[in-house]
């Protein structure tokens, strides 16, 4: 129950930290790019002083570095993605569009790690990629190549996700936090040059407008860095195979953010669509559960 309790709220907040970046883009008129620069650098100086605390300065010696700042490259890249979807689409659809992550994640981890997907899990990858569609068709008619973004995200974060599966326990999470806080940081300061350098506009640097502005980005680092967090320590205390159906809670308080702060509601069609991923997405987590389940009946004399 604490680790579900963990899991619920940390779905509830970490959608508002996507709320934040298209209000930010909308409102405050600061480009994605920025935005994506002060949730990796904020959220590293909210989780620096708590790592200090902890162990001190040989806690920011990982043992495996370039490893991690890739991790907050690939993060970095994804989160750009995202923000840049949420400040054209509506949050609803970028969450359903960018819940494809599962299934290309099952699929990398059977290309790469070797892992057996049965027939049904690959049924339910192609059913998911389907409801996908549904949402991205009208979405595509109205926001052309961007509707895509979140596709291009789910990716990017399936390749992290996939890294911290390599990464195993050679580094608390905490530091593997921290240090993906400095590689998104410097990641997003080399995109922000390069992309204001060919007259980008969703790449231009700014400042907050305002102290709102500021308030905003500060506990936008806040949420990323604490939320994720609050993942971790969920995971630690209940099996994966119980809090994974959890995670599509974010389309919920998606959709409550983008109707409450933007007034944007998914159509009948893309609320089939919704149906259809999260289902598929339901089916592949009790098909491993069921698999896990029977191996161990399987294992005892």
């Amino acid at each position: 129950m604490r680790g579900l309790g963990i899991m619920l709220f940390a779905m509830m907040i970490l959608p508002c930290m996507d709320a934040i970046a298209k209000y930010m883009a909308v409102y405050q008129g600061m480009s994605p790019a920025q935005v994506t620069f002060y949730r990796f650098f904020f959220q590293l100086v909210s989780v620096l002083p708590l790592l200090l605390s902890r162990g001190g300065l040989r806690a920011l010696k990982p043992k495996r570095l370039w490893f991690n700042l890739l991790r907050g490259w690939l993060l970095a890249a994804a989160a750009l993605f995202f923000f840049v979807s949420v400040k054209y689409m509506p949050l609803a659809d970028v969450f359903a569009i960018y819940f494809v992550e599962p299934f290309i994640l099952t699929c990398l981890s059977a290309l790469i790690l070797r892992e057996t997907v049965g027939w049904r899990r690959w049924l339910a990858i192609v059913i998911g990629f389907g409801g996908a569609m549904i949402v991205i068709q009208p979405s595509f008619e109205i926001f052309g190549l961007i509707s895509l973004l979140p596709i291009f995200c789910a990716f990017l974060f399936a390749c992290y996700l996939l890294l911290n599966r390599l990464a195993g326990d050679a580094d608390s999470p905490l530091t593997m936090q921290t240090i993906a806080g400095i590689g998104g940081s410097l990641f997003m300061v080399g995109v922000i040059a390069v992309g204001h350098g060919v007259g980008a506009a969703d790449f231009a640097p700014s400042l907050p407008h305002s102290t709102l502005g500021w308030v905003l980005v500060i506990v936008l680092g806040v949420i990323s860095g604490y939320g994720h967090l609050l993942v971790v320590k969920a995971f630690q205390a209940a099996p994966v195979s119980l809090l994974a159906p959890f995670h599509y809670f974010e389309i919920i308080t998606g959709t409550a953010l983008g109707f409450l702060v933007f007034g944007d509601f998914p159509t009948p069609s893309k609320w089939l669509g919704i149906a259809i991923i999260v289902g598929s997405g339901l089916f592949m987590i009790w098909r491993e559960r069921r698999s896990e389940l029977m191996m161990r009946m399987e294992q005892q004399p």
